[in-house]
């Protein structure tokens, strides 16, 4: 049986290490005996906390926000150690007294805002203004544990400019202000720590991570290996589809590139290797099909939620507009994995190695209720954090129905736990990046960086375009995925904005050049895991990931120039020709990157082939000419050559 297979092949696998390595916010500490059970404790306790406040209404604003920031920083000091070199099996002193610390600077707002602070009308004292200060280094001291420090001093970077703004050239200059008027503006208010970002974490991107965590406990994740394998795992090259498959669809309820790897990834990888795929082809399939999962509607990652939050829409427009690129993205990965199976002479796995379609369906099929049902509540209209909490519910009651997938009381507390723990990247790139947009509102930044840019690209889309996605990729490679698109869309996407592109398109630009940082060396941190579960040159894993991800590259610019793929402007007809003729170029892409269909392409009609595929998304009669024309030249050729080829091997 496959099951067997990989089993075999995953033995000498430390999945855990390979993921404490690439995945910061994997490497928690682990305390014993009663203080592991405290922390355990106040994570549950969490977790009960916004289960509570989904259920019977949210708090006041500077209620809710603050007590979500409270549990993030008591558990990010007890859980992540301060260095490399602090203990892991107990908490030292000085993390309880920074816990403590968090704790009072986020409950003080809290219980003051709505009393003596509001009376105040905004004017702090001095007790105030030191409780800001504090709060500002507790919040990005935390984030240092938990991603690196390159955010915190980004930020640290941006307060400098709100202080010393006068000196600054003068297309960013501005008056400066004092210590008074930041700390009140960044912390004491909703501009900055408490602003937007946290109030999207402290609703419902937690709740859909909780949703994530406690699903997974119930062996959803294993049974939609088992599912993609049932469905496609027959086919050529057909582990290498299975993950694809299973990335994306677990993706849709992982916020992470790595995490996603790693879960699916175990499995998906000792297979693609079984039947004749190259260690770091096999890691960079489950890279790029676990990075694309952030893109996959219905739940997509947290970014996508505050993107809806940004453009104050419904988050069921952005899943909405994110179909077509989605699919084209995860079309595009399929088809290079097909081509380069035919090209190596691999085939699937027997039938009767693989798991009944029937079977799983009659036996674990309830599992999948819960994510349905979320899709609807999402499409009728109900709020994301109302379905999630629904979806948590059912995802309950669900399990009850067949003895194998019960969520026991153990299973549960652990699903409340372990939600708790995963938001905590979330939480604390929120609080952070809430700084960068703080000094945009208080300077007015963001559209002097807007014109910066326009300015720099000497009013050109298209160089405009290529600065931005340079930028996206370049913070992504420090950035978690959610901070990254805060800052791109509050400096970045309005440049778009001046320039006359739709505000969706412009937001999703950002949005997918900011995931495909974890594709993009030197610093390819899903494409390294991947390579570590291969054990494959990482380098290598990570420019193999890159090639396949090239429609990743390439959709973001067609949806610029052809909104109507992300739904702006919609027409059925332009829409359906519009889709069609972008599917056919995905398949021109594959046979370019992989360089092989029915026999091996020329270099030079593979330039020809890039070409035509641009020709086929690029919105036009003309282009769209074009790239057929290529199609069926390379259609003839490559007949031909893939005849001659069979004749020769039958002789």
């Amino acid at each position: 049986m496959a099951e067997r297979i990989v089993n075999n092949a995953i033995d000498d696998i430390d999945v855990e290490e390979i993921k404490r390595r690439y995945d910061s916010e994997s490497r928690f500490r682990s305390p014993s005996g009663w203080t592991g059970r405290i922390v355990s404790v106040i994570a549950v306790m969490m977790s009960l906390f916004h289960l509570y406040t989904s259920a019977f209404g949210l708090l006041k604003e500077m209620w809710q926000r603050p007590i979500h920031l409270c549990f993030v920083l008591v558990l990010v000091f007890l859980l992540y150690p301060a260095t490399s070199r602090s203990p892991r099996n107990r908490i030292p002193w000085y993390d309880c007294l920074w816990a403590a610390v968090g704790a009072f600077v986020t409950l003080y707002i809290a219980t003051q805002f709505y009393g003596p602070m509001l009376e105040r009308a905004g004017m702090p004292n001095t007790l105030d203004l030191a409780v800001g200060l504090l709060g500002i280094v507790v919040v990005l001291e935390a984030t240092r544990r938990v991603s690196n420090p390159i955010l915190p001093v980004i930020v640290i970077v941006f307060l400098a400019y709100c202080y010393f703004g006068r000196y600054a050239p003068s297309l960013f200059q501005h008056r400066g202000y004092n210590f008074y008027r930041i700390i009140n503006h960044m912390y004491l208010g909703t501009e900055g720590v408490f602003g937007t970002p946290l109030a999207v974490s402290a609703t419902f991107v937690f709740m859909f991570i909780l949703f994530g965590s406690i699903v997974e406990q119930t062996g959803l994740g294993r049974y939609i290996i088992d599912l993609s394998m049932a469905l496609a795992g027959w086919s050529a090259g057909g582990p290498a589809k299975v993950a694809v498959v299973s990335s994306g669809i677990m993706g849709t309820i992982s916020g992470s590139s790595v995490a996603n790897v790693c879960t699916t990834g175990m499995f998906t990888i000792p297979l693609m290797k079984s039947v004749g795929y190259q260690p770091h082809f096999a890691g960079a399939v489950e890279a790029v099909a676990s990075t694309g999962g952030q893109i996959m509607p219905p739940v997509m990652g947290a970014a996508a939620f505050i993107m809806a939050q940004t453009m104050g829409i419904s988050y069921v427009e952005v899943a909405l507009a994110a179909v077509v690129p989605a699919l084209l993205y995860y079309i595009a990965v399929i088809v290079q994995v097909h081509y380069e199976a035919t090209r190596l002479g691999l085939e699937g796995l027997s039938r009767d190695r693989l798991p009944r379609l029937w079977t799983l369906l009659w036996e674990r099929g309830h599992l999948l209720i819960p994510l349905l049902l979320i899709i609807c509540l999402l499409v009728v209209g109900y709020t994301p954090l109302k379905s999630a909490f629904v979806g948590i519910l059912l995802t309950v009651a669900v399990s009850y129905l067949r003895r194998d997938t019960w969520l026991t009381p153990a299973k549960l507390l652990a699903g409340l736990e372990n939600g708790a723990r995963s938001s905590l990247g979330v939480a604390c790139a929120c609080a952070t990046v809430g700084l960068i947009i703080g000094t945009a509102t208080l300077t007015g930044l963001g559209l002097k960086l807007a014109h910066a840019i326009v300015t720099l690209a000497g009013g050109s889309l298209l160089l405009t375009l290529i600065f931005t996605m340079i930028a996206s990729i370049f913070l992504g490679m420090g950035l978690p995925t959610t901070a990254n698109f805060i800052v791109t869309s509050t400096m970045a996407a309005p440049a778009l904005i001046q320039l006359g592109v739709p505000r969706m398109a412009a937001y999703m630009f950002v949005l997918y050049f900011g995931i495909a940082a974890d594709l993009t060396p030197p610093v390819a941190l899903a494409a390294y895991a991947g390579a570590g579960i291969a054990r494959a040159d990482a380098f290598k894993t990570g420019m193999t990931a890159t090639k396949l991800a090239l429609a990743g590259f390439l959709v973001p610019y067609i949806y610029v120039f052809n909104p109507m793929l992300v739904l702006v402007d919609f027409e059925l007809l332009p829409f359906t020709l519009a889709v069609t003729t972008a599917l056919i170029g995905v398949f021109l892409l594959g046979m370019s990157t992989i360089g092989f269909f029915r026999a091996p392409i020329s270099p030079y009609l593979r330039i020809l082939a890039l070409a035509g595929a641009l020709g086929l998304m690029i919105p036009g009669w003309k282009s769209d000419l074009a790239g057929f024309l290529v199609l069926a030249l390379l259609w003839g050729v490559q007949s031909r050559k893939g005849r001659r080829a069979l004749r020769a091997s039958s002789a």
